[in-house]
C-alpha cells in the first residue's frame, strides 16, 4: 500500500427507503464515476481508513455537478473503506448514496446510463463487481 496519489472514484448506489431495493449507477464506461480503474489493480479494504484518507465532500459535491443535480442529492456512506492499488499507487474509492426517494433517473440518461441491480451486471469488469459485491455488503449487511 503506497500513499494516494490518484484522484478517487466513486460507486454511487441508490437504497429504495421502503423496500430495500439497491440499485447502482451504471455509466458507460463503468460502474465508477468517472473514470475506471487502471486494468492492474487490485481492491484492499480495512476495519480502519486509509491513513492518508480523503473527506469526501468535495467530491461528492463534483460528482453531483457533474451529474446536473442539486446539492446535497448525493451523500457518502459511512465507514466504507476501500482502496484500489495500482500502478502509479492508491486510488481511494468512495460510496456515494442518492438521497432521493426515486433515483435519478434522468441524470443518468443524460449520460448514457442507467441504474441497475447487481444481478444485472454482466459483462462489468471483475474488479467493479467485486466492488459492487463489498458496497452491496456494506449497506444490506
Amino acid at each position: 500500500m503506497s500513499g494516494i496519489s490518484l484522484p478517487p472514484r466513486i460507486l454511487l448506489l441508490h437504497k429504495q427507503k421502503t423496500s430495500g431495493r439497491l440499485r447502482y449507477l451504471r455509466l458507460p464506461g463503468g460502474m465508477l464515476c468517472f473514470e475506471p480503474l487502471p486494468g492492474e489493480s487490485t481492491l484492499f479494504s480495512s476495519e480502519t481508513p486509509h491513513a492518508a484518507a480523503i473527506h469526501p465532500a468535495g467530491f461528492l459535491r463534483q460528482t453531483e455537478e457533474k451529474l446536473e443535480l442539486p446539492p446535497d442529492s448525493i451523500e457518502a456512506v459511512t465507514d466504507f473503506h476501500c482502496w484500489a492499488s495500482g500502478p502509479d499507487g492508491d486510488i481511494p474509492i468512495l460510496l456515494g448514496g442518492f438521497t432521493g426517494i426515486d433515483p435519478p433517473f434522468a441524470a443518468a440518461e443524460a449520460l448514457g446510463g442507467k441504474f441497475i441491480n447487481i444481478t444485472e451486471a454482466r459483462g462489468i469488469v471483475a474488479i467493479e463487481l467485486d466492488l459492487m459485491r463489498r458496497a452491496y455488503e456494506h449497506v444490506l449487511g
